[in-house]
């Protein structure tokens, strides 16, 4: 569970500071460079559920999952 945790939390900040830090690269390097920032910090969320929502499968407590590799077949 704390390796999904620390994913999540991983890309969540990362979303944050690319999202801050727009306005910066705004007045650096233009309107492009924030623009961009910005679309990578939007698609970084719905990663971010994925990968904290998935089963670990070497952590034992996740193995009472009913989908993906962890269930019992």
């Amino acid at each position: 569970m704390k390796r999904r945790v620390r994913r999540y939390a991983w890309l969540m900040g990362t979303c944050l500071v690319l999202f801050a830090g727009s306005l910066p690269v705004y007045y650096l390097l233009g309107v492009e460079w924030a623009v961009a920032m910005c679309a990578v910090a939007m698609v970084l969320p719905p990663i971010a559920v994925i990968v904290g929502n998935s089963s670990d499968p070497t952590d034992p407590a996740d193995h009472d999952a009913r989908y993906g590799p962890n269930r019992e077949r």
